[in-house]
C-alpha cells in the first residue's frame, strides 16, 4: 500500500496543470528558462564526442600458430594484401591520386621566406614519363632488373625520379650521405647501378672520383637535378661518365615528341632496394616488391579507416629521408588519396618555418624531434609558476584524451597550447612518430597539447616499414600498438641473452 501511494506520488502534472504552471510565471523567467534550454540544446549537441575504437581495447591482437600474432582487425582467415583494388602498384597508387584531384597540387617546394609553389599531379605526370624514357634513350631497360639509384636530398625530383622508374618497371636503390661514402660505392657495385640520379654537383663529383681510382666501374650515367658547370664536365669526360642535367634528358625527350610506350610493373615485380646499415658488414639490401608496400600501408588504412582517413585536401610536409621506408610509405598514403606533399627546405633548423608556410594536416616524425619540441616549449616556460600550470593544463587536457575526446579547441587550447599549435601550421590532424621508441613523458604531453591524433609504429624495413601501430582510441603510452592486418609477428627465443618468449621478451620476426 505504501508503495502505490509513494508512486502516485511521483506521477508527472497533467499537461493542464502544467501549462498552467507556465502561464503564471513571469516574461523574464520564461525567457531565462528559454536560454537555458537553448544553451542545454547547444552544449549537447557540440561536446566533443569520443573515438570509438575499432576493436576492443583490451584483446587488439590474438595468438594464431606457433606463438605468433595477428590483428584483431581484418579477415580472421588470411592477411591483408591491398586496400584499394585499384592501387595494387606504387604506380597505380599515383594514378589512383591523379584520378581522385584532376590536375590538383601534388608537390610543394619554396625558397627563403618564399611561399610555396606546387607541381600538378599532371605536371609530374608528364616529367616522370619524359624523365622515363629519356633514361631508356640512355640505355636502360623498362624491366624489374634495370636498378637506378637516387642519391638525393627531399625535394620534387626525389619523387619524379621514382614515379619514372616505376612508369617503365625499373627499380629504384636509394642512396644516402649517412651510410658512408664506403657503403655507397658497395651499394653501386653490389645493385650494378649504371646509373645514378643525384641532387647536387659536390655528389656527382664524389661519384666520379670512385670511378677513376676504378672502385665503381659500372657507373656510366649520372643525372643532376641541380645545374653545374664545365669543370664537372671534363672530369665526367675523364672519367668515361656521362653527365646530363634532369631537365636537359626531360626536354630532349620533348623535342622527339614522343615518349617510350609505357610499362608498368605488377604487384610481384620489384619496386625498391633499400639498403640498411646492418648491425655488421656491409649493408644490406631489402628487396622489396610493389606488393609488399601496398600491404604495408594497405594496413595501415584498415586500422584508420574508421577514425581518420586520408583524403585530397590533406597536406604531408616531408623532411624525414625519402631513402628510408618510413618517409615513403606515409607519403604514398597521401599519394593514394590525391593529397598534397611539401618539402622542407632542406634546413632542419627552418622546420618550424616551412610548417607555418605550409600548414600540414600530416606529419611523420621521429621521436628526437618530439624531445626538442618538448624542451622548447618548457624552455619557453621560464618560472616554476608558468611550468606548473603548463603541466596542470596538459594532465586535466589529457584527461580527455584519456576518454577519447581528440580536439583542439577547448578552454585549455585556447589559453595554453594555440601558440604550440600555430607554431606547426595550426591544421595537424595527424602525427605518426617511428624509428626508435618515444617517451612517455613527451608522448603523453604532446597528445594533449597538440589536439591532434598521434601514432606511434613500430617496425623494419624487411617488414617494408610499420609492423605495429597504435590502435585508434588507445592513447596510452609505453608501447607501440598491435599488429598491423598485413602481418603476423611473433618472438623468438635468445637463450644466449636469456630473452625467452614466455616472458614477452625476444627477437621480433
Amino acid at each position: 500500500m505504501q508503495s502505490r501511494d509513494l508512486l502516485l506520488g511521483l506521477q508527472l502534472p497533467e499537461l493542464d496543470d502544467l501549462g498552467q504552471f507556465l502561464r503564471s510565471l513571469p516574461t523574464s523567467a520564461l525567457l531565462g528558462l528559454g536560454a537555458l534550454t537553448a544553451v542545454l540544446a547547444y552544449w549537447i549537441s557540440t561536446r566533443p564526442r569520443p573515438i570509438t575504437p575499432p576493436c576492443d581495447l583490451r584483446l587488439q591482437s590474438q595468438e594464431v600458430q606457433d606463438g605468433a600474432r595477428r590483428s584483431m582487425m581484418g579477415d580472421s582467415s588470411t592477411l591483408l594484401s591491398y586496400y584499394h583494388e585499384d592501387a595494387k602498384t606504387m604506380y597505380e597508387v599515383f594514378q589512383r591520386g591523379l584520378h581522385i584531384t584532376g590536375d590538383g597540387p601534388f608537390l610543394g617546394s619554396r625558397l627563403p621566406n618564399q611561399p610555396y609553389t606546387w607541381l600538378s599531379y599532371r605536371e609530374v605526370l608528364s616529367r616522370a614519363e619524359l624523365l622515363g624514357s629519356g633514361l631508356l634513350s640512355q640505355g636502360c631497360q623498362p624491366s624489374p632488373d634495370q636498378f637506378i639509384g637516387v642519391f638525393a636530398q627531399n625535394r620534387p625530383e626525389w619523387i619524379i625520379s621514382e614515379l619514372a622508374c616505376y612508369t617503365y618497371s625499373m627499380v629504384v636503390v636509394p642512396l644516402y650521405d649517412t651510410l658512408g661514402p664506403d657503403a655507397i660505392r658497395y651499394i653501386i657495385n653490389r645493385a650494378e647501378i649504371s646509373t645514378v640520379i643525384c641532387d647536387k654537383a659536390e655528389k656527382a663529383a664524389v661519384l666520379l672520383e670512385n670511378v677513376q681510382r676504378g672502385e665503381t666501374p659500372g657507373l656510366k650515367t649520372i643525372v643532376l637535378m641541380d645545374v653545374f658547370d664545365a669543370p664537372l664536365l671534363e672530369e665526367a669526360q675523364k672519367s668515361g661518365v656521362l653527365v646530363r642535367s634532369l631537365r636537359d634528358v626531360e626536354v630532349r625527350r620533348i623535342a622527339t615528341q614522343h615518349t617510350r610506350r609505357l610499362k608498368p610493373p605488377g604487384p610481384d615485380d620489384l619496386s625498391i632496394v633499400c639498403f640498411t646499415s646492418g648491425t655488421t658488414g656491409n649493408p644490406k639490401g631489402v628487396m622489396l616488391t610493389h606488393g609488399n608496400i601496398i600491404a604495408d600501408f594497405g594496413g595501415f588504412l584498415k586500422v584508420t579507416d574508421k577514425v581518420i582517413f586520408p583524403n585530397q585536401d590533406d597536406v604531408l610536409i616531408s623532411f624525414l629521408p625519402l631513402a628510408h621506408m618510413f618517409e615513403r610509405l606515409i607519403e604514398a598514403v597521401v599519394i593514394c588519396h590525391g593529397g598534397r606533399i611539401g618539402f622542407f627546405q632542406g634546413d632542419i633548423r627552418l622546420l618550424s618555418d616551412d610548417m607555418k608556410a605550409l600548414r600540414p594536416t600530416i606529419f611523420p616524425v621521429v621521436p628526437r624531434l618530439l624531445n626538442r619540441m618538448y624542451d622548447k616549449i618548457f624552455s619557453q616556460a621560464n618560472t616554476s609558476l608558468k611550468r606548473w600550470l603548463l603541466n596542470f593544463a596538459a594532465k586535466r587536457k589529457g584527461l580527455e584524451v584519456k576518454r577519447g575526446v581528440i580536439r583542439c579547441d577547448s578552454v585549455w587550447d585556447k589559453i595554453f597550447f594555440h601558440k604550440i599549435q600555430a607554431s606547426l601550421g595550426g591544421r595537424l590532424r595527424m602525427i605518426i612518430t617511428g624509428a626508435a621508441p618515444a617517451s612517455p613523458t613527451v608522448l603523453d604531453f604532446l597528445r594533449a597539447a597538440l589536439g591532434c591524433q598521434v601514432y606511434e609504429a613500430y617496425g623494419q624495413t624487411e617488414c617494408t616499414a610499420g609492423c605495429t601501430y597504435t590502435t585508434p582510441g588507445d592513447w596510452t603510452a609505453g608501447h607501440v600498438g598491435a599488429p598491423l592486418p598485413c602481418n603476423l609477428i611473433k618472438l623468438l627465443d635468445v637463450a644466449e641473452k636469456n630473452y625467452f618468449a614466455a616472458k614477452g621478451e625476444g627477437e621480433v620476426c
